[in-house]
């Protein structure tokens, strides 16, 4: 019994151990040849380590197990099977290692993209995300197509005779892809920028996807609004050309003031909300500017300066809280709306 199981096993013991050599080596590769590869991109970018890392030690085992079932069956008795078999068995393999590396890849790409963009301030949308996996993707289709000995040629053409009624019934989404191509490479709408459209929405950019573009407004709702909409409207940045936000707060005071004093007073309590407040700008001086009588006061206007609009709340909110309690001990009347009226004798 034991000599026909040794003649049995024997023919097959070469590919088995090929098989285990080569799944032991891909279990230890990843940490020798990503190593260089990581002291690299921790000083260049040091997103793209731990994304190295994630996919080698998901894809590369793999494809070492691959190379050593491929080196194994050339060994093993199956090399005998049909022709037409072996050839299945080959591109079934090669085809698990295409998809294995469009999926490593893809994964690293988009990372890299989404840092690059990072350091540049340009930030990322679903819809490049999407469009850079669909690009990954397609030459991986492309490949295993040319590899399977399949021509593409027929398939192209087939593409573009139905493209036609393609573009015709999916008329609306390829309008909202290809408005929100133009926003994001436009660069006039960016992501954390704060937009307000002639509708009357506003609010954070918060994705450009390839259908629509999501604001964030101040309640922290959603607002979904069709890229088409966005590439035709009347649209506001206030991020752009900067960042920095002019905030006005109008005053008033009485009649009866001193307008020198109002000023140098309120100079002064704009001044200190620009250096303590967190967003206001520090090295910024504020500017006052009276602007008209109104009916129960003299109404001046204040420019405080932030750095993002966001800022602008607690900026305000600080410097009417100051204003307040220093015009109280200066004696400064802030007056309550009120009407004088004079009503003649009669004769």
């Amino acid at each position: 019994m034991d000599i026909p199981m040794l003649a049995w096993a024997g023919p097959w013991l070469k590919p088995i151990l090929i098989f285990l050599a080569a799944a032991i080596a891909g279990f230890l590769a990843p940490a020798v040849l990503l190593r260089p590869l990581a002291r690299f991109f921790e000083k260049v970018e040091p997103q793209m380590k731990e994304v190295l890392y994630a996919a080698g030690r998901r894809h590369i085992p793999f494809w070492f197990t691959l190379a050593g079932i491929v080196v194994g069956l050339r060994l093993s008795p199956l090399r005998g099977l049909h022709p037409l078999w072996i050839r299945h068995i080959d591109h079934l393999l090669m085809v698990l290692f295409v998809l294995s590396v469009s999926l490593a890849i893809a994964r690293i790409a988009v990372v890299w993209i989404h840092s690059v963009a990072t350091r540049l301030a340009l930030g990322t949308t679903t819809l490049l995300e999407n469009l850079t996996r669909l690009v990954i993707y397609g030459m991986g289709l492309l490949l295993i197509l040319a590899n399977l000995d399949i021509s593409i040629a027929p398939l192209l053409t087939a593409l573009g005779v139905g493209s036609l009624a393609v573009a015709l019934a999916l008329q609306d989404t390829l309008s909202n892809l290809f408005s929100g191509i133009y926003i994001i490479v436009n660069r006039q709408i960016r992501l954390g920028d704060y937009i307000k459209l002639d509708s009357g929405a506003e609010g954070f950019v918060r994705d450009i996807g390839w259908r629509s573009t999501t604001i964030c407004d101040r309640a922290d709702n959603f607002i979904l609004i069709p890229n088409t909409k966005i590439a035709q409207a009347v649209v506001t940045n206030l991020n752009l050309p900067r960042r920095e936000f002019s905030v006005p707060v109008r005053l008033g005071v009485s009649y009866a003031s001193d307008l020198s004093r109002v000023e140098r007073v309120a100079l002064e309590v704009a001044a200190g909300v620009q250096r303590e407040v967190p967003g206001a700008i520090p090295g910024f001086e504020p500017i006052l500017r009276y602007q008209a009588f109104g009916e129960s006061s003299v109404d001046f206007m204040i420019l405080l300066r932030v750095m993002a609009f966001e800022d602008q709340h607690l900026a305000t909110h600080e410097f009417i809280k100051r204003v307040h309690e220093r015009f109280g001990r200066e004696g400064i009347e802030i007056p309550f709306p009120q009407r004088v009226l004079h009503q003649a004798a009669a004769k």
